[in-house]
């Protein structure tokens, strides 16, 4: 396979000019930065991919895949910088309704904002988006592809995680590598029930096609007007459509001879949300997989009463409480909120389109100069002050998993 690079769409180039200017004026800006930093001239004598070192008796590394829609793309390079480190291999959406203009952006100031990157070589923008309809099954198509080119791309990380541009962490990437480095790495964190309650009759039980399967522009979904009977042939299972899932569980979805995660993807096309209820049913169903899943997403969210479909917006006055909340992601977010700039600050010590620095940075800090700008050994990490909090919720985790191997109920 070819390396993934920006492809651009040519049914989107009337649409071109939508960015340019902004576009070109920040990036020339990130590079100038970038410049007066010293990087150029050094980066060839600094580490590269050849010096990463993975496996069972390394650090932990993660496949992030960061979604958005048309006009996400800050948003996407936000996350990307707060989630950045060289160990890991990142894939960024935007949905086909984003313009060329936006992806050929997020893909110039990614690597300009983010050095590492050239040397590295972990992070990719998908040149033409996937479509993905409110409800429907193309979402969930969009993120097996996703997987699929991950897979493909790098075959030594360890977990998949998924992340939206609503998204933002709670950790610093040296955390989130520390933590997970004591943790079984065929493990799957998703959180899961089989205990449908109403959803048996408003999400398993109706039919639904999704026209972004088939159709250029068409974006709501259609009801059939008759229902079916809930399957029992497997056992349905449901939950958060946000997910860490392993590397093994993965390929056994993709390219695993078993046709358990083939025939229940038929299923799954004509389920209302079924990002919602596929990944939970297969590891679920699965005997080598059931006794692998760990019941929690690892996500803040706080949902209003009575819940409505999507988490409340978290604003400066949910800081405390997420930050103690010992996840390491939580959403949702309003575009530039206020309480993001504090997580930068006060957990994440990060500036301004920046990524956060780690134990892998050596630059000095100052103001005109990104210590990430220049690194060292990319296989030692320092964890921060906030990773206690991570550090003993995901013993209580895993502690619970091995006292009770079942979580499939």
């Amino acid at each position: 396979m070819q390396p993934l690079t920006l492809a651009l769409d040519p049914c989107m180039a009337a649409e071109k000019w939508l960015f340019p200017i902004l576009s070109l004026a920040f990036v020339s800006l990130i590079l100038f930065l970038s410049a007066i930093s010293g990087f150029t001239a050094s980066s060839s004598l600094l580490p590269a991919a050849a010096d990463l070192r993975r496996g069972p008796n390394n650090p932990a590394s993660f496949a992030f895949y960061l979604s958005g829609s048309r006009g996400d793309a800050h948003r996407l390079l936000r996350l990307l910088l707060a989630v950045y480190h060289p160990r890991n291999r990142y894939l960024l959406h935007l949905s086909w309704d984003a313009p060329a203009s936006e992806r050929a952006y997020l893909s110039s100031a990614a690597r300009a904002a983010i050095p590492a990157i050239r040397a590295f070589g972990n992070v990719d923008v998908l040149g033409r988006g996937d479509a993905m309809t409110y409800m429907g099954s193309s979402v969930l198509a969009a993120t097996l592809h996703a997987a699929s080119v991950m897979l493909r791309l790098d075959g030594e990380w360890d977990w998949f995680v998924t992340l939206n541009a609503a998204d933002y962490p709670l950790v610093t990437p040296d955390d989130l590598i520390h933590v997970f480095s004591s943790v079984p790495r065929d493990l799957n964190f998703i959180d899961h029930t089989s205990d449908l309650g109403w959803k048996e009759s408003h999400r398993v039980q109706p039919i639904v096609v999704d026209p972004g399967i088939y159709l250029a522009r068409r974006t709501q979904i259609f009801h059939a007007t008759v229902k079916r009977k809930t399957p029992d042939a497997f056992k349905f299972f449901t939950g958060s459509p946000w997910v860490i899932l392993s590397r093994s569980f993965l390929e056994y979805c993709i390219v695993g001879w078993d046709n358990l995660p083939r025939t229940l993807l038929m299923y799954f096309t004509n389920v209302p949300l079924p990002q919602e209820g596929y990944f939970h049913s297969v590891l679920c169903n699965a005997p080598e997989f059931q006794n692998k899943t760990v019941n929690n997403d690892l996500r803040y969210m706080a949902w209003d009463n009575p819940p409505q479909m999507e988490p409340h917006l978290l604003n400066v006055t949910d800081f405390d409480e997420m930050s103690k909340s010992g996840v390491p992601f939580a959403r949702q977010f309003k575009k530039d909120d206020p309480v993001l700039d504090m997580i930068d600050e006060t957990i994440l010590d990060r500036s301004y389109y920046r990524p956060v620095p780690g134990a892998w940075c050596s630059g000095k800090r100052r103001w005109w100069t990104d210590p990430c700008s220049q690194w060292k050994d990319v296989n030692i990490v320092k964890p921060s002050r906030w990773v206690e909090n991570f550090g003993k919720v995901m013993k209580k985790l895993v502690d619970d998993w091995n006292s009770d191997l079942d979580s499939c109920k």
